[in-house]
């Protein structure tokens, strides 16, 4: 009866003090202990690369979600000051640029980080392979956007490209 009490008291101090019920969206209150809170799980807004290195101001300390195409694993931008990253603990990776087709330009003006625990997991990414990442916007040192990834999640395999004795192997099998 005393929670149930302690939520009413809560509710009506908001409604007397002019606060939106719904700013406490994000907090769950755990009975057991009321004085405890879980936060809900971050939210992340879909960002398109290109808009993001046109103003990468804009996207500064903003969670992102972006899809692309894995172009390698890279080591630019690690162990830079203003953006310190380690290289002992992370790798960085580039993707493809979208607005070029008929060739792979990689979009080195995104500086994106994954822990290498992480990354040891993917190691045979290979370029064009269709990825998604979630991460925060942490930096824009250079004028450059400086990423965190969170959430790493590969779409899709490009398939291998065929090696002339892979196909001399395969006329033989017919």
């Amino acid at each position: 009866m005393k929670r149930v009490n302690l939520l009413i008291l809560v509710l009506a101090a908001c409604a007397f003090i002019n606060v939106p019920q719904n700013a406490f969206a994000s907090t769950a209150l755990n009975l057991e202990n009321p004085m405890a809170t879980q936060t809900a799980a971050k939210s992340y807004m879909i960002a398109n690369p290109l808009d993001m290195v046109a103003a990468p101001n804009r996207y500064l300390n903003k969670n992102v979600k972006i899809k692309a195409k894995f172009d390698k694993f890279s080591t630019l931008g690690l162990d830079y000051e203003p953006a310190m990253r380690s290289s002992e603990d992370y790798i960085s990776f580039l993707i493809q640029r979208s607005d070029v087709r008929d060739h792979n330009i990689p979009l080195s003006e995104m500086k994106i980080f994954m822990k290498r625990t992480e990354a040891e997991k993917h190691i045979d990414l290979d370029s064009g392979d269709e990825i998604e990442f979630c991460g925060k916007v942490f930096s824009n040192a250079l004028g450059d956007v400086w990423m965190d990834v969170d959430k790493f999640t590969v779409l899709t395999v490009k398939e291998p490209k065929k090696t002339d004795k892979t196909n001399a192997a395969d006329d033989a099998n017919k």
